[in-house]
């Protein structure tokens, strides 16, 4: 693209922006639909989706998506939109080479395995189940998740004051799941677990909410590649070492051998 004018400083189109609100002024929600996504909403889920690679389960096997239409009513056409949910199988409704459209449970044949809710102002009533379902309406999203689509767990973070909720369904309910000192929630069908985790993704240095199994914090690309960087790095250092032993072990056998009076350059001849 070609600019046929130089940019404007917005200095100089809102000299007086001291005055003006700022972002926390001037909320992104679509005042008929609360919580749409900010950056933290971009984020958080593409870091649960890397780290979502599960040791026991192919890649064909695993699905993950952030705020897609999840639709569960064929009579309305209703949907939730959460914002990150993972699918343990393989879904039908979709081929693998076309992108989806959005998750349509009667078309999929399979419902999330997990569903994360990130708290945003004036959702976290509705995703606690405070919220009373109304007739004539969609229903809330604990309603869908609970009772209707039975969801097996669902997790509730919030980034403000970096709390962690998480329910189990039971008997047709959700239970709250017990978060530890470790701040962990393991689920025992998948061997795998989530974590807050204190560290940089892309850009910004915070706690986030990550995957991990018995072997420790599943990598992100960006670190799997660090990672076998460094494993090279390691490799060439104890190959560098492993010559240099073996150089000085052959100069001082050379030493000893001198010593004894025994010419190395006699004996090659």
């Amino acid at each position: 693209m070609t600019f046929t004018q130089p940019l404007r400083s917005p200095r100089k189109i809102w000299p007086n922006k001291a005055s003006l609100p700022t972002m926390y002024d001037l909320p992104s929600e679509d005042p008929e639909e609360p919580g749409l996504p900010d950056e933290f909403h971009d984020y958080q889920p593409a870091l649960l989706s890397e780290t979502f690679r599960l040791s026991n389960y192919t890649s064909e096997d695993i699905f993950s998506a952030a705020d897609l239409n999840l639709y569960y009513d064929s009579d309305h056409n209703w949907y939730k939109r959460p914002d990150w949910f993972g699918v343990i199988g393989q879904p039908e409704g979709c081929d693998s080479d076309e992108l989806r459209l959005s998750y349509v449970v009667w078309q999929e044949a399979l419902i999330p395995f997990v569903v994360v809710e990130l708290i945003s102002p004036g959702t976290e009533n509705e995703d606690f189940g405070r919220t009373e379902d109304q007739s004539g309406r969609p229903p809330t999203k604990w309603t869908v998740y609970e009772r209707i689509l039975q969801i097996p767990y669902y997790v509730i973070y919030n980034r403000y004051d970096n709390s962690l909720k998480a329910f189990r369904l039971e008997n047709g309910r959700y239970q709250a799941i017990k978060i530890g000192a470790d701040r962990t929630i393991w689920f025992p069908e998948i061997s795998a677990g989530l974590v807050t985790w204190q560290g940089k993704y892309k850009r910004f240095t915070r706690e986030w909410l990550r995957w991990y199994d018995e072997s420790g914090w599943i990598p992100t690309e960006k670190e799997a590649g660090d990672q076998q960087i460094l494993q090279e790095r390691l490799a060439k250092q104890r190959a560098e070492e492993e010559v240099n032993a073996l150089r000085e072990q052959n100069e001082r056998l050379q030493d000893k051998l001198k010593q004894l009076g025994i010419d190395i350059d006699e004996l090659e001849s």
